[in-house]
């Protein structure tokens, strides 16, 4: 350190007192300093001097927690310069000077007013000057001393994570490590004994032991067993002063607990298990439980059951329940009272998860008996079959048998059985069966392209017990017959381009037949051949189930005919065959080179031609126009004809077309055609066709001519003379019908035609006496007269 003063003046000594209780004595510990040069105060000349020494620093002790009722001495402050009268003045600055730290500015003496804590702060620094008191200048450069907070044992020792929980595995080896606790002390580690722990077990022994430097806890017995104890509370203590009497202490409890092992294997509370099981038991159901005990947990009692031995090994099965760890039994095969009444079992528990380090205390299984009791119920009828499956060809007369299901009583009274067939209420009944044989029969026609399947549900029940039923399914297959014929699969567009060529493949089409695969394909396609030969089209069968249509001469044209019809015949391969005819339509279109159709409308060739659509409607309009003129002059040609007459000579009926719509046979109003029907009623009757005759007509007096003489082939002759040779008749063709109707009738002829009267001026009275072929036909016109009457 340098120092400076304006004069020869000695340099400070402080001394530095440290005085302390506990021992009593001062410990002086100096620091030299020294100087090699000073200043003259006041800008006077500097001096060089030999250097010397300035401050003497003794390090400050205090200790904490002093609860007395003065303020604690620290130390002393002095300087060579003092020579006690007063004139030097100490000053204090830094961390807590004036209000932890105070000094007596003449003295020097530096006291502690408060009680410190060194787990609070270890140290104070702070700042000391020697000032001359009348100038207020320093005599020396200010410097740095600390106070030093000296611990005390004021702290015990703590566990900052406790209480512990900690696991250790059952059966483990003595010594084996458990955990390590540590305990922490806020006091000073450097300075005594104060912060030295040592550990020791206050509860817990002679279960587990600590160590009392490193605080590890370790079990302190060989194979513990969770089974006769699984959780411990062990106490540790932690005590500073390295254990020594009058430190301070802290314990924890650390909770230890014993995980398992498999250590135990399974065992049967008995040797022996009895099970009562009906022979109504269904197959795959649960019939019964045994349980194994296992003294470990989790995994460690995992175990599975196995049958070993027994004349039900075949019978029955065992299976594991992993949340109950029981063994369910269940039955494989049906049970049967009448048949065996009881069965014994062998039965195996055993662990599944091994720890082979307990090997030793194994084998880590165990064995049972048990005996299953099969107990009698009355059971219901047993089918033959599970389910039975039968034919029949549709069409089958009503009443056709499909087939006979079987049902017996199981048990030992064998009563008889009843069957009856399941129906919906919607349900067509298509079948029905035999009460007492179970022969079911068709009661409706069977269709296999409606329904090609049956599925039904017969019941069976006891004669004594009708509660008791058993179900079967049938199902009845209905097999095809050939009563369908082939038919083409669609409508065919078929379309021929007008410069086909002969042989050419216009179209393929293809067959269809609703029957079976068997009585449809292979189809035959053929041109019917009591038809003359089309000279247009051929049809060739491709033998694949399709033909192709084929032409038969070069170019076709829109304009002579657009539309062609081809029948042709399929038949198929059924047995007896069925065969259908079919007509295809083929129209005739114009194609491109390529074979594209072009257009199928006749109108395409007026365009092609050149005409407009204006000149293809003048066009219609001139063809309306001539065709209204031509009607317009038959009808004024016809409205300006003379009524005909026949002359009385002239027997012929002309048939004149007045484009008018008669009344038929009935109508005898506008002709006489008795003649016309009786060569020799001509050449008797001739009447005027414009005056109506009266004839009176009575079918029982009335006899016809002998017409034995007369020739029909000359009279048609003569007539036909006649008539050319008649200048009165028209210049146009006219229809001229001649009949005979026989002769050797004895009713004669029941025509209207012979009449020449209305019906409202016949008798049909004598109809009733022409004898019984005549009844029928008497009460009709029986009938008829009496609405007219009325």
């Amino acid at each position: 350190m340098k120092v400076t003063s304006t004069s020869c003046i000695c340099p400070v000594l402080v001394c530095l007192c440290f005085v302390q209780r506990c021992y009593g004595t001062a410990h002086h510990s100096s620091i030299k300093v020294t100087r090699n040069q000073t200043k003259h105060i006041e800008g006077e000349t500097e001096v060089h001097h030999r250097p010397k020494r300035g401050w003497v620093w003794n390090q400050f002790f205090v200790l904490e927690e002093h609860m007395g009722p003065d303020p604690q001495y620290v130390g002393k402050l002095h300087s060579n310069s003092d020579k006690g009268d007063g004139s030097v003045k100490y000053i204090l600055t830094g961390e807590g000077a004036g209000t932890i730290f105070i000094i007596d500015d003449t003295t020097g003496d530096i006291h502690s007013t408060k009680s410190l804590d060194r787990e609070q702060k270890t140290h104070y620094v702070l700042h000391a000057q020697a000032i001359d008191r009348r100038t207020n200048k320093p005599l020396e450069p200010e410097s740095e001393f600390i106070i030093k907070v000296q611990d005390i044992n004021d702290n015990a020792p703590k566990f900052t994570d406790g209480p512990y929980i900690v696991t250790v595995p059952e059966m483990s080896d003595m010594g084996t490590s458990v955990l390590q606790v540590t305990a922490t002390d806020a006091d000073d580690p450097t300075y005594g004994n104060s912060a030295r722990v040592v550990y020791s077990i206050l509860q817990g022994q002679p279960y587990f032991s600590v160590d009392p430097k490193t605080g590890v806890i370790r079990t302190a017995l060989h194979n513990m067993d969770r089974e006769a104890r699984e959780h411990y509370s062990v106490v540790i203590q932690a005590k500073d002063m390295a254990g020594q009497v009058g430190g301070l202490s802290g314990s924890t409890t650390v909770n230890i607990t014993l995980t398992d092992v498999n250590d135990n294997p399974p065992r049967f509370p008995q040797k022996h298990y009895q099970l009562y099981v009906p022979e109504s038991a269904q197959v795959g159901s649960a019939v019964g439980k045994i349980k194994a005990n296992d003294a470990d947990t989790g995994s460690n009692a995992d175990m599975t059951y196995s049958i070993t031995n027994g004349d039900g090994i075949g019978i029955f099965s065992i299976s594991t329940d992993k949340d109950t760890r029981e063994g369910i039994l269940s039955l494989k095969k049906p049970l049967n009272y009448e048949k065996k009444k009881s069965y014994t079992l062998n039965i195996e528990g055993a662990n599944t998860h091994l720890d082979f380090r307990f090997s030793h205390l194994g084998p880590f299984k165990d064995a049972t008996m048990l005996k299953i009791i099969v107990g009698d119920v009355d059971e219901p009828p047993l089918f033959s079959m599970p389910s039975y499956i039968m034919d029949v060809y549709e069409n089958a007369k009503i009443g056709t048998i499909v087939g006979t299901v079987l049902a017996q009583d199981p048990d030992s009274a064998n009563s008889l059985v009843r069957y009856f067939i399941n129906h919906n209420a919607e349900e067509d009944r298509v079948f029905n069966i035999d009460a007492n044989t179970g022969t079911i029969k068709t009661s409706k026609v069977l269709d296999r392209e409606e329904t090609p399947w049956y599925n039904i549900t017969v019941t069976a029940s006891e004669n004594d017990n009708p509660d008791l039923l058993s179900h079967v399914s049938v199902g009845i297959r209905v097999l095809d017959v050939n009563d369908n014929p082939p038919e083409l699969a669609r409508e065919y567009d078929i379309v021929v381009c007008e410069n086909s060529k002969p042989g050419q493949v216009i179209h393929t089409i293809a067959a269809t037949d609703k029957d079976d695969f068997a009585n449809g394909p292979r189809f035959r396609f053929f041109l019917d051949e009591h038809l003359p030969m089309n000279p247009n089209f051929t049809l060739k069968d491709n033998e694949d189930n399709t033909a192709s249509i084929l032409t038969r001469r070069r170019r076709f044209s829109r304009t002579m005919q657009d539309v062609y019809y081809l029948p042709i015949m399929i038949s198929d391969g059924g047995i007896p065959s069925l065969s259908s005819s079919s007509t295809l339509t083929i129209r005739v279109c114009a194609c491109e080179r390529d074979g594209r159709v072009r257009t199928c409308h006749a109108e395409a060739f007026l365009s092609s031609a050149g005409l407009s659509t204006g000149a293809l409607i003048a066009i219609l309009l001139c063809v309306v126009i001539l065709l209204a003129i031509v009607v317009l002059f038959i009808t004024l040609r016809r409205s300006k004809k003379e009524p005909l007459i026949i002359s009385e000579e002239d027997v012929r009926e002309n048939v004149v077309t007045y484009d008018d719509e008669g009344g038929g046979e009935e109508d005898t109003e506008a002709f006489d055609i008795t003649a016309l029907r009786n060569p020799s009623a001509a050449e008797e009757f001739k009447y005027r066709r414009d005056i109506r005759p009266e004839v009176k007509l009575n079918p029982r007096h009335q006899t016809l001519s002998t017409l034995e003489s007369i020739d029909v082939q000359e009279f048609i002759k003569q007539k036909l003379a006649e008539a050319d040779l008649d200048p009165s008749v028209p210049p146009y063709d006219s229809l001229q019908t001649y009949a005979y109707e026989g002769q050797r009738s004895e009713a004669g002829s029941i025509s209207s035609l012979d009449s020449a009267t209305t019906q409202s001026d016949q008798d049909y009275h004598y109809l009733g006496d022409w004898g019984p072929e005549f009844k029928k036909l008497a009460e009709l016109y029986g009938e008829m007269e009496t609405e007219r009457t009325n």
